[in-house]
């Protein structure tokens, strides 16, 4: 069961890649500012109970964290306390989370952290070489058990392989959505996705993003059906096992 957890909302744009983000998007549509953080009545949703005394979560649930936001916001680092405190209540659910601020990873972190919660997935994104060469020695040092890199919405032609090392879980790629869309070009995707076949990481060309660059042609591909162009491209790569000989 997968479950959307946003325990704040809103956030302040940090590179190139939140030029034109959604949330931002979606908000201006209510005429609401996007730059201003609170926390939402969905704060306390992990350990919420019904009148059972049960978790309103299920057991084995896929929680999918903070996608209106950033977990290591600024502006959240007090009530990430109580986050972290709620993620480790819930140790029978994953919770999937992607971050631009991987450099605040260890504000206010739990003094039993050690070298990870199990049931914690965390994603650093990288949508350009500046952002890759910045974010990912940080990120491949840290204590984490299960990492992955985003490159989305990836903005230009990336060197990835030397970052790709064994605790890297995989990579997702994809475009940028929205009528302001920067292009995305197919032939990046393939660098990529060539790295991560050499190095046997697991990857995923999630979407092709509004505008999509392939031999020598843009094409303006409609938000329902840039999933589905993705899979339909059948690039995507599973690791295979080692087997030791």
């Amino acid at each position: 069961m997968a479950v959307d957890w946003n325990p704040w909302h809103g956030c302040h744009k940090k590179s190139e890649g939140c030029k034109y983000c959604y949330v931002y998007r979606r908000d201006s549509r209510y005429e609401l500012d996007s730059s201003a953080v609170y926390k939402t009545k969905n704060f306390d949703l992990p350990t919420r109970k019904n009148k059972k005394g049960e978790y309103v979560v299920k057991k084995g649930s896929f929680i999918w964290t903070c996608f209106t936001s950033d977990f290591f916001l600024e502006d959240a680092d007090e009530w990430r306390i109580e986050a972290w405190k709620m993620i480790k209540e819930r140790s029978d659910c994953k919770f999937f989370f992607i971050t631009k601020r991987i450099e605040r990873f260890n504000v206010n972190l739990p003094s039993d952290w050690f070298d990870g919660y199990s049931n914690v997935h965390i994603c650093s994104t990288c949508e350009n070489q500046k952002r890759l060469d910045e974010r990912m020695p940080i990120f491949l040092n840290l204590p984490i058990k299960h990492k992955s890199i985003v490159c989305e919405p990836l903005l230009e032609e990336i060197d990835i392989e030397k970052y790709l090392t064994d605790e890297i879980e995989g990579v997702v790629v994809g475009g940028e959505s929205g009528v302001e869309a920067r292009i995305c070009d197919y032939n990046w995707v393939l660098k990529i996705r060539e790295a991560c076949i050499k190095k046997n990481v697991k990857f995923t060309f999630r979407q092709t993003g509004a505008h999509f660059l392939k031999d020598g042609k843009v094409y303006t591909i409609l938000k329902k059906y840039q999933s589905w162009q993705a899979k339909k491209a059948n690039i995507n790569y599973s690791k295979k096992k080692i087997v030791e000989k």
